[in-house]
C-alpha cells in the first residue's frame, strides 16, 4: 500500500513536521541535545521580548507601530488578569502575561514554513499547565491555609450526601485541570498543522489541479492563524480563572 501511495504521489507523512531532531545530526536526542524544539522556543522568547522591550523603550506620545502592539497587549493582559482574578490577581500579572506571550509567540512562528510548532508537543504544554496548577495550589494554601479546601465543598448544597458527592467531583476536576489545560492546546496545534501539510501534499501531486487544495491552504492558513491568537488567550484566560479559584476558594 505504501508504495501505491508513493508510486501515485499522495506520499504525504503529516507527522513527520512534529519530530525533534538534533540541529547538528545524529539519531540520539538527551535532554541537554540542542534541538530543532530548542530554536524555535528560543526564537519565540526572543520575538516576545523584542516586542515588550524594543517596543516600550521610546515611550513617544505619538506611538510607533511597535509601541502601540506593545501596549495594547499590555493592556488587553492585565485587563483579563483584573477582570477575572480581581485587583488582587494583579500582583500575579506577569506570569500571566509571560505565559501568554510565550504561547502566542511560539503558535503564529510555527505558521514560518519549515518552523516547528512546540506548543503542539504535550510534553512542552505539560510543563507550562503543570507549573500553574502548582502555583496556583501554593498560592491557594499560602493565602487560606486549610480553608482553601472550601473550593471543594460546596455549602449551598441541600443535603450533606449531595456536598459530598459534589466534594468528589470538585476534586476530581480539580486535577484533571493540568491534563485538559495542556492538552487543548497541544491537540489544537497538532490537528491543524497536520491538515495544512496534508493539503500541501494533495497540491504538489495534483498538477495543474492544485489551485483546489492551494485555495484550501489558504483559508486553513487564515484559521489557524485566528486559532493560534484564541488558542493563546484560552489558555492565559484559564489560567486566570484557576487564580481566581485559589484567591476566593469559597463557594
Amino acid at each position: 500500500m505504501a508504495e501505491e501511495a508513493g508510486g501515485s504521489g499522495f506520499n504525504i507523512h503529516p507527522m513527520e513536521q512534529f519530530e525533534v531532531h538534533s540541529l547538528f545530526g545524529g539519531h540520539t536526542v538527551h535532554w541537554y541535545t540542542l534541538t530543532n524544539a530548542t530554536l524555535w522556543m528560543a526564537l519565540t522568547v526572543l520575538a516576545a521580548s523584542a516586542l515588550m522591550v524594543l517596543g516600550s523603550r521610546g515611550r513617544s506620545l505619538v506611538p510607533t507601530r511597535g509601541q502601540s502592539m506593545a501596549e495594547a497587549t499590555y493592556g488587553f493582559v492585565h485587563k483579563m488578569v483584573t477582570d477575572v482574578a480581581g485587583k488582587e490577581g494583579a500582583k500575579y500579572f506577569p506570569y500571566v502575561m509571560t505565559l501568554f506571550l510565550f504561547i502566542l509567540f511560539s503558535n503564529v512562528l510555527a505558521l514560518i514554513p519549515g518552523s516547528f510548532a512546540a506548543t503542539s508537543h504535550i510534553a512542552v504544554t505539560a510543563i507550562l499547565a503543570l507549573a500553574v496548577f502548582i502555583s496556583v495550589t501554593v498560592i491557594g494554601f499560602m493565602k487560606h491555609g486549610s480553608h482553601f479546601l472550601n473550593l471543594f465543598w460546596v455549602s449551598s448544597a441541600p443535603t450533606v450526601a449531595l456536598r459530598i458527592v459534589l466534594a468528589v467531583i470538585e476534586v476530581i476536576s480539580y486535577f484533571v485541570r493540568p491534563l485538559s489545560h495542556s492538552v487543548r492546546l497541544a491537540g489544537n496545534m497538532m490537528a491543524g498543522h497536520a491538515v495544512l501539510k496534508v493539503f500541501a501534499g494533495f497540491a504538489g501531486a495534483l498538477g495543474v489541479a492544485a489551485f483546489i487544495p492551494i485555495l484550501a491552504i489558504t483559508a486553513m492558513y487564515g484559521l489557524e492563524l485566528m486559532v493560534a491568537v484564541i488558542q493563546a488567550y484560552v489558555f492565559a484566560i484559564l489560567t486566570c480563572v484557576y487564580l481566581n479559584d485559589a484567591l476566593h476558594p469559597g463557594h
